[in-house]
């Protein structure tokens, strides 16, 4: 779902769209978007787990159901206290791998589960989507900037956490295709915190309107929408390439020449 605006592409030329609002309920931010304007966008901003790769949350059901643990056990867990749980520390690099393990075990243990933080890192990695990478091929040739923001932790291999030189290597080439790169564990602060939406805006210079924005998570969209960023929620692969194929008047929907 794209937040918070319904583009009207009819005659836009590329990165430039022609928006129009729908209702105030379609925005995420009340009493901002009732009216229309030419936006040009610039820069596209992504996420990384569950955007460029598979979901990890896939991950966590399957651990989940191996495990006979209920489903979506690990959102729950991450949900409770999100900014001051296990994870938020881990993704803020405020503690270790090793510390982190024995958290997320505890707070696993007061739903009345057992379940190791080691075991969800160990499946944390998601497949690479494809279509999504030569999205950011053709995005970089119609002359965009490109970014990255992802919520990750400490250790493992580059930004995508690779358990693997060989998975390393893939993710590598991905990350260098953005122009700037933002990492949680580096800096200190995490989504949906609004100032890291901000350091990406500031490092390709270019203004929060510029922008467009995907992440699968909605709690990390609302700040980007909030700041005058084209938001979409990331559901699917397929849904994500059409939706922002409207937003900038690109055609992503091909897949991987």
């Amino acid at each position: 779902m794209v937040l918070p605006m319904v583009q009207d592409q009819e005659h836009a030329a590329p990165g430039r769209a022609l928006t129009r609002v729908k209702s105030v309920g379609d925005c995420p931010v009340r009493g901002t978007c009732l009216w229309a304007r030419a936006m040009t966008i610039t820069a596209a901003i992504f996420d990384f787990g569950g955007v460029i790769t598979a979901s990890p949350f896939e991950a966590f059901n399957r651990l989940e159901a191996m495990r006979g643990l209920p489903h979506d056990l690990v959102r729950t867990i991450n949900a409770t206290d999100p900014d001051g749980n296990a994870w938020a520390l881990l993704e803020r690099a405020e503690i270790d791998r090793a510390a982190f393990d024995s958290r997320f075990a505890a707070e696993a243990a007061a739903l009345g589960h057992q379940l190791r933080g080691a075991d969800v890192l160990a499946v944390l990695a998601g497949a690479i989507r494809p279509g999504m990478v030569a999205a950011l091929d053709a995005i970089r040739a119609a002359g965009l900037k490109l970014g990255c923001i992802t919520n990750n932790v400490p250790g493992g291999s580059g930004p995508a956490m690779a358990n693997d030189a060989q998975s390393e290597s893939r993710y590598a080439a991905i990350f260098d295709r953005f122009d700037h790169v933002i990492e949680s564990a580096k800096a200190g602060v995490r989504k949906p915190d609004p100032r890291i939406y901000a350091m990406m805006c500031e490092a390709l210079a270019v203004t929060p309107q510029q922008c467009v924005y995907l992440d699968d998570l909605g709690i990390n969209c609302k700040p980007a929408a909030a700041m005058g960023m084209v938001a979409i929620k990331v559901t699917g692969e397929a849904q994500a390439l059409k939706e922002l194929s409207d937003v900038l008047s690109l055609d992503l929907t091909g897949g991987p020449a």
